[in-house]
């Protein structure tokens, strides 16, 4: 894994408003972004009474959801008690594990991490852009929040978004709990949450072994398919680490390539090797704009997670993968719903 620059992404860099500070040191290192970026910021807001997705109701809700998170970001971290409990570490790891079971989240695991998933440089947020990335904190825990199905599968509408932002909240809410009670114990723990990471999330959840990449970029979770957000805490406490068990969703993604169909920006990589599977995130960011939601049509499309279980990937062949994409695509078309106007 080659470690980001969180000044990279889109959600860090859609904060960088005209005569800002943070705009002015992005783009004298990256003018060949600015034009995109401008023209990007310059479309109606996500949610905003202006796009076709808008709901008098709905799209206030999920941008309160966001607003929420936004809120208690200033939670994530906080000081440790001055003693620290003596614990055995598979001990502590199993009843943490329960704990984050018992508060919602459908699976968790724990594992180490290395540096390099870590971003190097905090872009979000504008009172720590540019501030190298704290990476001591190498023990975390890290879950999955599943999302139902219904309201995400009617992709892009506004009802989709409501969900992902619920999930989004519960993950964060998950993450503040444990890492409370981490901190009531003595030691540090810091929960990242939705608008405050410290590091990517997708290869963690990969790393501690709760699913794997698909073709779309998404965590493609053992436990409900793509249907998931993503939390971690990270902290210095011992914990005993899980063993990772191999999937086989790459060989799965291969062949099904829905997720490339349906995407209505075109910005899912065909290509082959794992290596080179990518996602154009202007092109997906642009879409979210222009429809006021965050899409989710790539996750809605594909079938892990609703119509087929992870775990039963492994014993089918690539002959019975092909027939079930093949019956798949005549139950349900080239796309999973219809979505009309959206498309466009």
């Amino acid at each position: 894994m080659r470690r980001t620059d969180e000044r990279d992404i889109m959600f860090a860099r859609m904060q960088y408003k005209p005569v800002t500070p943070q705009y002015k040191d992005y783009y004298s290192r990256h003018p060949e972004k600015k034009e995109i970026d401008d023209e990007l910021r310059a479309r109606s807001d996500i949610f905003s009474k202006e796009t076709p997705t808008y709901d008098d109701i709905l799209s206030p809700a999920a941008e309160a959801n966001f607003n929420f998170l936004t809120d208690i970001r200033h939670l994530c971290e906080g000081e440790p008690a001055s003693e620290k409990a003596i614990i055995d570490q598979t001990e502590a790891a199993e009843t943490i594990k329960k704990l984050i079971r018992q508060y919602g989240a459908s699976d968790t695991a724990i594992t180490n991490l290395d540096e390099e998933m870590f971003y190097t440089h905090s872009g979000r947020l504008p009172e720590s852009y540019g501030e190298k990335v704290d990476s001591k904190l190498k023990n975390a825990i890290v879950f999955t929040v599943r999302m139902d199905e219904g309201p995400v599968n009617t992709a892009p509408a506004i009802s989709q978004s409501v969900e992902t932002s619920r999930a989004y909240v519960e993950a964060g809410i998950i993450g503040l709990q444990i890492s409370y009670l981490i901190r009531g114990m003595g030691y540090n723990a810091r929960c990242h949450m939705d608008g405050n990471y410290l590091l990517p999330m997708v290869p963690a959840a990969i790393k501690a072994g709760l699913g794997e990449r698909g073709r779309h970029g998404l965590l493609i979770s053992r436990a409900n398919g793509c249907f998931v957000r993503i939390g971690a805490i990270t902290t210095d406490m011992p914990l005993e680490y899980d063993i990772a068990e191999p999937l086989d969703i790459a060989r799965f993604c291969k062949i099904c390539r829905r997720c490339i169909k349906t995407c209505p920006a075109q910005t899912i990589s065909d290509a082959q090797n794992l290596d080179d599977w990518h996602i154009d995130q202007e092109l997906c960011y642009g879409r979210w704009r222009h429809l006021g939601t965050d899409c989710g049509i790539c996750i809605s499309t594909c079938p892990l997670g609703q119509d087929l279980l992870v775990k039963d990937i492994a014993g089918m062949s690539n002959k019975e993968i092909n027939t079930f994409i093949e019956d798949y695509n005549l139950k349900y078309g080239t796309r999973k719903r219809t979505i009309g106007k959206y498309f466009r």
